[in-house]
């Protein structure tokens, strides 16, 4: 549960949860975004979870920070009634053009290019949280074997749909963006869609996936 709730600015709280980052912490993440989203707290702006923490933010013109503390400690949690996990595959195409960061990889893991793949397609991925770009899904756990740095000079465009490394995680660029993580192929999926009001992500916290292979001529036929 929230370990310590304290302010965060002129108008905004920060509830953590603890340093941990695994299934359990992020579950309590979400139970209380969706519970305190529920209440519609008078004030409340905004709700931003992470794979720890929860930010609320909320309006000084309507309410104080010690208001809304209390009524976040008073509240009595309903767990999540999303019991049913979505689990969702994502084609990822491997070629060349795509993986541009897999020759660093071997070098900088010491395991080759083919191990790279079986380890990273032989795995299921759970998603803690969406965010740095609109419908972008940071996806844990990698294998331990797996895990790497950032890059040193980050790239100023990441093509979109990119599939990259970093660390325990794993992520998806849902745009073009500037980005430092290892890319190691590329998905014909449409991860985030501005036309779909309702449900433009593709994949949502909670959420659970598998990376299918493909090959290029499966990746250029995918859309059409």
């Amino acid at each position: 549960m929230i370990k310590n709730i304290s302010n965060l600015g002129d108008a905004a709280i920060y509830c953590d949860f603890g340093n941990e980052v695994n299934e359990e912490i992020n579950s309590n993440v979400i139970d209380y975004f969706i519970n305190i989203k529920d209440k519609n707290i008078t004030g409340v702006t905004n709700l931003t979870p992470s794979y720890n923490k929860l930010i609320v933010t909320f309006d000084l013109n309507i309410t104080r920070f010690h208001i809304i503390k209390k009524k976040i400690e008073s509240l009595e949690i309903q767990k999540s009634k999303k019991t049913k996990k979505n689990l969702i595959k994502i084609p990822v195409c491997c070629d060349g053009k795509f993986a541009l960061d897999i020759k660093r990889l071997e070098k900088v893991l010491k395991i080759s290019e083919n191990k790279i793949y079986e380890k990273f397609f032989n795995k299921k991925y759970f998603c803690y949280m969406t965010g740095f770009i609109a419908g972008m899904p940071f996806l844990g756990d990698l294998d331990k074997k797996l895990m790497a740095k950032r890059l040193e000079t980050p790239r100023v465009k990441v093509p979109k749909n990119s599939i990259g490394l970093t660390e325990q995680f794993c992520n998806i660029y849902s745009f073009e963006s500037p980005g430092g993580w290892n890319i190691i192929g590329n998905t014909p999926a449409n991860i985030f869609d501005k036309n779909k009001n309702k449900k433009p992500n593709l994949i949502s916290p909670g959420d659970t996936i598998i990376f299918k292979r493909i090959t290029i001529s499966e990746y250029e036929q995918y859309n059409k």
